[in-house]
């Protein structure tokens, strides 16, 4: 996301009251983390940057399942998200980059996404 659409999503979501996060949790298949990560580093952000999709970080266990990628993305609201997930996920371009990085077999065992908003004593809105 560029320096002129961050400052526009911010005007967005501070405008509108409050900012949504949306916590996604991805079980690879086993032996397949490394090639998610991958994925995530050599594709996904660049995808996401021109969607306007803004993560705001993503984290492995240091104790437990060895094989859950955690991360939050940010939005303006429910709209906001629809409008850009949507225009992401129909993107012919990463149907086929997906594609060619599921070619020895899925990355995912399952996906579970939340869609969280912050509580008024929260340090991170």
């Amino acid at each position: 996301m560029t320096a002129e659409q961050q400052i526009r999503f911010l005007e967005v979501a501070l405008s509108s009251g409050f900012l949504l996060y949306e916590y996604r949790r991805y079980e690879a298949m086993p032996g397949r983390m490394p090639d998610l990560q991958n994925r995530f580093a050599t594709h996904t952000l660049g995808f996401w940057q021109k969607h306007g999709i803004e993560p705001v970080g993503f984290w492995l266990a240091e104790v437990g399942t060895g094989n859950v990628l955690h991360y939050l993305l940010r939005w303006a609201d429910m709209a906001d998200r629809d409008k850009r997930w949507t225009a992401f996920q129909a993107d012919e371009e990463w149907i086929r980059t997906r594609a060619a990085t599921e070619a020895n077999g899925p990355l995912l065992v399952r996906v579970i996404n939340e869609f969280w908003r912050p509580t008024a004593y929260s340090q991170l809105k």
